[in-house]
């Protein structure tokens, strides 16, 4: 059984779709043995986001909360199949995880070549650090080339244990990205996208999915705190090289 330190997907009240505070979120990360919760609200393309000002605000927030770390990010809206979000370099830059996702009131279904044309575009994306809930069936995707692509950027594939209850359809998908990662050597990190208190630290269905795949432990980015750190400097240390 896999042992998941690190919650990298969790929604805040601050979006009017989600009920719980941080300070809630972090308890309930607390009780649960976490040892470190990103906080990644919606970007503003989505009808019910906070300002923007909520995330050039974040870093006045105190880094760990009742023992638990905290890191400030975002779940970026991915707004055109060239990779384009709905926030700008440098705001993306201040951040510690961006979480790049698509979502239907930004971007509507595509074909199965746009919609894989618009992932590899995002790869690139030197400020993108997980490709969200990637298991939508409505976003059908070649998903060997995209993990291969993933996998050359270091960029991590996220098994989001909230697709199964509101991305019908997402299991299937979920367990054939997992699989494609283990053959190609691709990161995941596996996160509960909370959207209350309640659900922060749970990933029962994820870990099912990955149980079922056998997928090796040493590819999951967030079973610690620590792990989860080193691959995030790791990013940090390429794209300065980059500059």
């Amino acid at each position: 059984m896999y042992k998941i330190l690190v919650d990298t997907h969790t929604h805040t009240c601050s979006s009017d779709h989600a009920f719980s505070t941080i300070y809630e979120n972090i308890c309930f990360a607390k009780k649960r043995g976490l040892e470190m919760v990103c906080m990644t609200d919606h970007a503003p393309a989505i009808p019910d986001a906070a300002h923007i000002w909520h995330f050039s605000r974040m870093k006045e927030l105190p880094r760990e909360i009742e023992g638990v770390k905290l890191l400030c990010g975002v779940e970026a809206n991915i707004i055109g199949v060239d990779g384009a979000l709905d926030m700008t370099d440098d705001m993306l830059a201040g951040l510690d995880i961006v979480v790049a996702s698509i979502h239907t009131p930004c971007y509507a279904p595509r074909t199965v070549a746009e919609h894989t044309e618009t992932w590899l575009n995002v790869i690139k994306n030197p400020f993108v650090t997980v490709l969200g809930h990637a298991g939508n069936p409505k976003y059908e995707f070649d998903i060997d080339k995209v993990v291969t692509e993933a996998k050359k950027y270091n960029k991590c594939f996220e098994i989001n244990n909230h697709s199964f209850g509101t991305r019908a359809g997402s299991e299937e998908n979920c367990k054939k990205i997992a699989l494609a990662c283990k053959k190609l050597g691709c990161k995941i990190v596996v996160s509960s996208e909370a959207h209350s208190c309640f659900a922060v630290g749970v990933f029962d269905n994820s870990l099912r999915i990955l149980e079922e795949v056998d997928f090796p432990e040493e590819l999951i980015m967030n079973t610690t705190a620590e792990k989860f750190e080193n691959y995030l400097a790791e990013l940090k240390a390429a794209r300065t090289e980059e500059n």
